[in-house]
């Protein structure tokens, strides 16, 4: 990207971690290079965004409440703005909110990143809205628009859990998005609306064994003998240890000794930056360990985060515009088929 200056000019591939100008390197602090929460308010196409929920509220603010250095307080901005706006800080706020009367609105929930999904909903009442409930209100706003909308809901904590090598935190945050898929639906009429579900990429999260059926999936594999009847105690591997459903390729979960944590079966949060190589083979295991939330699974291949994986991701689609989407594709495509059901561009 290209940031044109009255001085010059100043090129750049944007950084995504450049959330607030202190994240910025000073040769782009000099071009005035906008950096993410500024982008956010300042958007200049149309009339700027009309709906904008997260966390991340501390990047809008300067210091002491937020992590600003230019000392501009964007969400006071944002108000000045669009003073037929609504502004949100917590769930209570947002539900409290009538869309009928909200042209836009925006919701910073959190300082940093949204809560997992199960320790937020650990808070009675919770503090932070969930997924779903917050695409519910975005599309109660959205769909007052005669000329219609574009909406992206991202589950973004379903990558943070898996990196982390935590697959409890990554698949109740996978079950969280299904359920805003689920408001996406019920709240749109598929005669107008084009829904695409999809994700970016996959992670190294394998699965392994001949659990029976009903097995707990963070359990350990519990079997079944070569007739199809059920066993009732956990399989071991060669080394006569049990094993789970559950692993990871690479990262957090590598059982040996780290500058974190000892060796043997590793917890939530783990972010090691060495290890030792693995003395005492693979840990003896129990139920009760494997299936607490902060159990991480085992990883072969020691890394203080888990990687992304290789393989194709499916995409979902329907509505109007949703048999563009079939097929094996390059990412790409996804854009093109998009324009093309929006009508700006040829099939």
């Amino acid at each position: 990207m290209t940031h044109a200056t009255p001085g010059g000019c100043y090129a750049h591939t944007p950084e995504r971690n450049w959330e607030n100008d202190s994240q910025l390197p000073a040769a782009a602090r000099a071009a005035g290079f906008p950096d993410i929460a500024r982008q956010l308010v300042e958007e200049k196409h149309g009339d700027g965004i009309e709906v904008v929920f997260g966390g991340g509220r501390s990047n809008f603010l300067p210091a002491p409440a937020g992590s600003r250095s230019d000392s501009r307080d964007l969400v006071a901005e944002w108000k000045k703005r669009f003073p037929d706006g609504r502004y949100a800080a917590s769930r209570d706020e947002l539900l409290a909110l009538d869309a009928k009367q909200a042209r836009r609105v925006f919701g910073l929930f959190t300082p940093e990143h949204m809560s997992y999904e199960l320790e937020r909903a650990k808070v009675a009442p919770p503090a932070e809205p969930s997924l779903s409930e917050m695409t519910g209100k975005a599309l109660d706003v959205l769909t007052r628009s005669p000329k219609g909308f574009f909406l992206m809901v991202e589950g973004g904590r379903i990558d943070h859990g898996h990196h982390a090598g935590n697959a409890q935190r990554a698949l109740s945050e996978t079950i969280e998005f299904a359920n805003a898929v689920k408001v996406a639906l019920e709240k749109t009429n598929p005669s107008d609306t084009l829904i695409v579900v999809t994700a970016d990429h996959s992670h190294t999260l394998t699965i392994s064994g001949y659990p029976k059926r009903g097995n707990p999936i963070l359990g350990l594999v519990i079997g079944s003998n070569g007739e199809g009847a059920a066993g009732n105690s956990p399989v071991a591997d060669q080394s006569g240890r049990p094993y789970t459903t559950l692993n990871y390729a690479n990262g957090p979960g590598y059982t040996g000794k780290s500058d974190a944590q000892p060796e043997g079966a590793k917890h939530y949060p783990h972010r090691p930056t060495s290890y030792e190589g693995v003395k005492l083979g693979r840990p003896e295991l129990g139920n009760a360990e494997v299936q607490a939330l902060d159990y991480l699974q085992e990883a072969p291949i020691a890394l203080g985060a888990e990687t992304h994986g290789g393989e194709d991701v499916p995409i979902y689609a329907g509505g109007p515009g949703a048999s563009l989407f079939h097929g094996v594709q390059e990412q790409n495509f996804v854009y093109h088929a998009l324009a093309a059901a929006l009508g700006l561009a040829t099939p």
